[in-house]
This record gives structure tokens, C-alpha cells and sequence, in this order.
């Protein structure tokens, strides 16, 4: 019978196994500033639609995936099952240290989500 015997990783592969999982990096002022205005353009962006569909109907929702999703569970659940992924994908970028997209798509956000609800809404 043969023995089993132990070798190490580089005997059989020629290198270390790569780390699929970076260390976290230090704390970032600009990647915490950063989500901190995407989070609140999720906040904005969703009242203003709640407050929106509810006053003007589901037609005035210009994205088709949140009007299919409170179609699907009703306004609020619907409009919190969306912000909710979006939060949930936001804090991955930020603990990933992504920070330049999520600063891009903050101010997507502002641009063509909560501007546009603040003009309808209050203007």
C-alpha cells in the first residue's frame, strides 16, 4: 500500500494559491462622503416616488422595473424591494473600495432620479 503524504501547494501548482478576497484598505473620507450621498439619494429618490405614484398615479414612474415592481407588490413594497437591492449594491462597492462609481452613480441619482421628482413635486 501506498503512504499518503503531505507537500506543499507550490510542489504541485508552481505558485500560492491567489487570495480571491482583498484585505480591507483604510477608511476612505471621499468613499464614505460617497455613499453617504448615494444613500440619501436612495432615501430621496424614493419617497419622492412614493409621494409621486400616489398622487399622480403609477403611469408618472419613468422606469419600467419599478413600475413592473409595484405593479407586482404594491407601491411601497414594491418601491422598498428596489431601493433595498440598490442599498445592498452601494455597500459592496463601497466595502470593495469602488468608490469612484459609486460617487458616478450618486450623482446619476441626483441628476435624473431626485432632481426631476423635486421639479414635479415642489416646483
Amino acid at each position: 500500500m501506498g503512504s499518503t503524504t503531505w507537500s506543499p501547494e507550490t510542489a504541485l501548482s508552481g505558485g500560492a494559491v491567489p487570495r480571491v478576497w482583498n484585505q480591507p484598505s483604510r477608511r476612505s473620507l471621499f468613499g464614505d462622503a460617497a455613499l453617504l450621498v448615494f444613500l440619501l439619494a436612495q432615501c430621496f429618490d424614493g419617497v419622492f416616488t412614493y409621494v409621486g405614484v400616489v398622487s399622480f398615479g403609477p403611469a408618472i414612474e419613468a422606469n419600467p422595473l419599478i413600475t413592473g415592481l409595484m405593479a407586482s407588490f404594491g407601491h411601497g413594497p414594491g418601491l422598498v424591494t428596489a431601493k433595498a437591492v440598490a442599498v445592498v449594491l452601494g455597500i459592496a462597492l463601497h466595502l470593495r473600495g469602488v468608490h469612484g462609481a459609486i460617487a458616478l452613480l450618486s450623482g446619476f441619482y441626483l441628476l435624473v432620479a431626485v432632481l426631476p421628482w423635486a421639479a414635479i413635486l415642489f416646483g
